[in-house]
């Protein structure tokens, strides 16, 4: 899938929000990707996943697994291209990514790990390890957005659709606060 398709539909969508942002690790940016918003088009969702579905199409995958809940959408529209199972980890209270909910894994199992968007990789990461800890082959990981500045490794093979570097600064080297642009909330924007 053309990398530039990708992120058009994250525009058309309201998903590729620009302004001036508190991300989650405290630092700020003229950019935030909001993934909920292009996948509540089944049209857009069903495009972004049959594209990540092609890049592991002859990989032998049995089942998707998607980190909640960013990638239970993906998981599910992903597995239905490939014609396999799809399940999703959840976090505990410890912080770790878990399968809940009765949902079976043998050992052997060829698992793809699909999500939205990596910035660090966190919730990939932990839901691979319980994934190998449970017996499970983890052949792959696919995400729409990759912005990690290509940092995040898996220990496997790992695509995106699309990577975008999006530029952020601690909150006092800010040149947007420096010009007096006040923070957005990405939530309070209704498009």
């Amino acid at each position: 899938m053309d990398p530039n398709r990708v992120i058009n539909l994250f525009r058309e969508s309201g998903a590729l929000l620009d302004g001036h942002f508190l991300y989650a690790s405290g630092r700020h940016g003229r950019q935030f990707l909001q993934a909920a918003r292009v996948l509540q088009y089944p049209d857009f969702t069903e495009e972004l996943c049959r594209g990540m579905a092609e890049l592991y199409r002859d990989a032998g995958i049995d089942l998707v697994c998607g980190p909640a809940t960013g990638g239970i959408v993906l998981a599910y529209e992903t597995a239905r291209h490939l014609q396999c199972r799809a399940v999703f980890t959840e976090k505990t209270d410890e912080g770790s990514m878990i399968l809940r909910r009765g949902f079976k894994l043998q050992p052997g199992t060829r698992v793809l790990v699909v999500e939205d968007i990596i910035t660090t990789g966190g919730s990939v990461k932990k839901t691979i390890d319980h994934l190998v800890e449970r017996g499970a082959l983890v052949v792959g990981v696919a995400v729409l957005i990759d912005r990690s500045k290509g940092e995040a490794q898996f220990g496997c093979r790992f695509e995106s659709l699309a990577r975008l570097d999006m530029e952020s600064w601690p909150p006092d080297e800010c040149p947007l606060c420096k010009a007096g642009e006040g923070l957005i909330d990405p939530d309070d924007i209704v498009l």
